[in-house]
């Protein structure tokens, strides 16, 4: 009898809704499998060449301030393992990092634009031209209150030491930014979903780590089964003046129930509708299905980082909560328009998976990033200057432009739309680039400007330095050296190792048959 009862208690431990007070004694841990190898799964990446102003003056992209690519960088690199080139998304190295741009004076223009131009470091006779943009940082005190569900990825291959036992102390980090105005709730999935934890007010601390603490690993993946029951949930506890978030912690795959990849972002995008939105964390190496976690994240109007270290999680879930949790916009598009009186050329850095039509950014039905309190966001163009040696060959019909209708110094138009995080109707703010922003050498450019220069040239070398020529992993670091600045977390200079770790893992890699 006390057998029967034992797996009864056992069983019933996962039913949405059972107390956490009455689960049985938690199952030993399982010893954890061996690290999968090979398995991660990116989305194709096709860089974006150069276009030829005359021809298509306009570039037009989604914002985003994704991560996970620099998280799974430095991972491979701490193996001594050079990362694939499709997982390096350089938008996301560059922004991996704050950057000390002006800030918006008010909330009522949440974002204030800063540029510059300067010679390509890795090209005479190019430029780059510096987009970078600063979000209202809203106050921690006067910061909405959240209503937060923690989705937990508890299938087999969550056993190892930096899976589940890293997600249980980046859940109890993120609860130390919380207080008596916010809720939590958890489910957790593996071969099936159940809720752990009904909506609880993050005041009960202890009760919340208990059932943190709880979570064990065994079984399948039936992801999709646990979206579901995390947005009953956080739908639940919703309320408008909230921050209503799902938070998902996985390791890799769906691979039970509903594992369609159309219907699970069609899902989540239909929930996007209703307020509650999903940002994405993953955990581990071998297994991780980057292109679904990617789209998750970017149809649910939420960020996807990699935790791969305890200090990452600190970084995410601490220093950057504000950030992380408390949305300043939505569907946030930028468009540059370049002017052909003084760019030929040009290509963006980064962003290829990004990109949208010109018509879709006056369009508010189409759907784009989300930017968190403070957060700041950037892109770099690299431009072949009208006279310049040119990188596409000349057409040879019609290869004469049209004199341009534009006197105009200015090297560009900027131009970004976005909403509030409760509004359906898009604002636009404009800036130009015009020639006070240029400067006559790379050592005077602004110092955040050499930075993420010396970061869009290391992603540029991981994925076969097809624009960089010569350029190698010691210039990056006299670059970034040179530009480091204020460093108050180390983040720039971890960088620098990093790229010293891709130089002796580059020189330790077979070479190509």
């Amino acid at each position: 009898m006390a057998a029967l009862q034992q797996r009864e208690a056992s069983r019933t431990r996962s039913l949405p809704g059972h107390p956490v007070a009455t689960l049985a004694a938690p199952r030993p841990e399982p010893v954890p499998l061996p690290e999968p190898v090979g398995r991660d799964r990116f989305p194709e990446l096709r860089p974006s060449g150069f276009q030829a102003v005359a021809q298509a003056p306009v570039s037009t992209f989604s914002i985003d301030v994704d991560t996970a690519s620099y998280g799974f960088l430095r991972a491979s690199l701490n193996r001594n393992v050079l990362p694939p080139p499709n997982a390096v998304r350089i938008e996301e190295l560059i922004n991996y990092f704050p950057y000390a741009y002006p800030a918006p004076a008010s909330p009522e223009e949440p974002f204030r634009v800063t540029t510059a131009v300067f010679p390509s470091p890795w090209a005479e006779g190019r430029k780059l031209v510096q987009v970078g943009i600063k979000g209202y940082a809203v106050a921690p005190e006067t910061r909405p209150a959240a209503n937060l569900v923690f989705l937990v990825d508890t299938s087999g291959s969550m056993a190892g030491p930096n899976r589940l036992p890293l997600v249980k102390q980046a859940l109890g980090l993120l609860l130390t930014q919380l207080d008596a105005r916010d809720r939590v709730a958890i489910v957790a999935y593996a071969g099936r979903a159940g809720t752990v934890l009904d909506p609880t007010p993050a005041s009960e601390r202890q009760k919340i780590l208990g059932a943190i603490e709880g979570l064990t690993a065994g079984g399948g993946t039936a992801g999709g089964e646990g979206l579901r029951q995390a947005y009953a949930l956080a739908e639940q506890g919703f309320e408008a003046r909230s921050v209503n978030r799902v938070v998902l912690a996985t390791d890799g795959d769906f691979n039970l129930g509903i594992t369609d990849p159309d219907e699970l972002t069609g899902f989540i995008a239909r929930k996007r509708q209703t307020g509650i939105f999903l940002s994405v964390l993953g955990f581990g190496m071998g297994n991780h299905n980057d292109a679904l976690m990617q789209a998750l994240a970017q149809n649910g109007n939420g960020a996807a980082a990699t935790i791969d270290t305890l200090n990452e999680a600190r970084k995410v879930l601490v220093e950057e909560a504000t950030s992380t949790l408390v949305p300043i916009a939505k569907d946030v598009k930028i468009q540059v328009e370049f002017n052909p009186a003084t760019v030929a050329e040009y290509r963006l850095i980064g962003y290829e998976t990004r990109t949208l039509r010109r018509d879709d950014f006056t369009n508010d039905k189409v759907d784009a990033g989300e930017v968190g309190s403070g957060q700041t966001v950037t892109a770099l163009y690299e431009v072949v200057p009208v006279g310049g040696k040119r990188v596409m060959p000349e057409l040879r019909y019609g290869a004469t432009p049209a004199a341009p209708a534009s006197v105009s110094g200015d090297y560009a138009h900027v131009a970004i739309r976005y909403k509030r995080p409760d509004a359906d109707e898009s604002r636009l703010i404009e800036a130009s680039i015009d020639p006070s922003r240029e400067v006559g050498s790379v050592a005077e450019a602004p110092q955040e400007a050499r930075f993420a220069a010396a970061v869009a040239a290391f992603g540029e070398i991981l994925r076969g330095g097809t624009y960089t020529g010569r350029f190698g992993y010691d210039d990056v670091v006299r670059l970034a050296t040179g530009a480091r600045g204020d460093d108050p977390f180390g983040y720039r200079a971890e960088f620098v190792g990093l790229v010293r770790a891709a130089r002796s893992a580059a020189a330790l890699a077979p070479s190509p048959r």
